[in-house]
């Protein structure tokens, strides 16, 4: 959903939408509060509910927006590291791990 039509969905239904998760969470769990709490109407409760419902939908959609980051960021990272050099030995003027552990069952010899 672009920030464009979530404005106007915003508009149309009088109640603005969330710009962040915590924000969105926060409301539901006060929705779910509510509703759970008291004697409310059945139009009351139908409105809170389909409030409810698109603050869950605004959560989902936020979280699986983080997740692809999150995704693309790995796959960046794995990408780069995939055009790394491998060290030669004695490159920065160490050894092998494989050349380090030799040496040492040389020493316990």
């Amino acid at each position: 959903m672009s920030p464009r039509q979530a404005r106007q969905d915003a508009d149309a239904n009088g109640n603005p939408e969330p710009a962040n998760f915590e924000d969105a969470f926060t409301k539901l769990e006060e929705t779910v509060r509510n509703l759970e709490a008291g004697p409310l109407t059945l139009d009351e409760s139908t409105r809170m509910f389909e409030e409810g419902m698109g603050l869950a939908k605004r959560c989902n959609e936020l979280l699986s927006a983080t997740e692809l980051r999150v995704t693309r960021l790995q796959a960046a990272f794995a990408e780069q590291m995939r055009f790394v050099p491998d060290e030669s030995p004695g490159e920065f003027g160490a050894d092998s791990p494989e050349d380090l552990a030799d040496e040492s069952d040389d020493i316990d010899e």
